[in-house]
């Protein structure tokens, strides 16, 4: 898994992946969130080291006109790469129109965003 991330790292390249950090961590994604019009499952673990929980997972799924929310207590930030088996059968279950996570309450979670500008 680390060889796995770090051959990530060297095929993206230093200014690419800084660039791309930047990128999604000043952009406000809100408008591009509600339209979105299709299902949509949001996978987020409460562990996320990388991206808080609180402040990406369920916000999304509100966001998101038909947003479903699939919550882990315990897998890192590469969930998809570290628990495929566990990931897959979530998102094939949704395919498949099965209950998987819980639709985004929309009356308990408030939405506080403050995009950070570009320099």
């Amino acid at each position: 898994m680390i060889d796995w991330f770090w051959m990530q790292g060297m095929l993206a390249g230093h200014k690419n992946a800084y660039d791309c950090i930047k990128a999604f961590s000043e952009t406000d994604f809100t408008e591009d969130l509600k339209a979105i019009e299709h299902r949509a499952l949001v996978i987020h673990s409460e562990d996320d080291q990388i991206v808080p929980y609180a402040d990406s997972g369920p916000l999304s799924a509100k966001l998101l006109r038909n947003g479903t929310l699939k919550t882990y207590k315990d897998l890192p930030h590469g969930c998809h790469a570290t628990h495929p088996d566990l990931i897959n059968a979530d998102f094939l279950a949704f395919f498949k129109g099965e209950t998987v996570g819980t639709k985004a309450d929309t009356d308990t979670i408030e939405i506080v965003m403050q995009p950070v500008p570009a320099e």
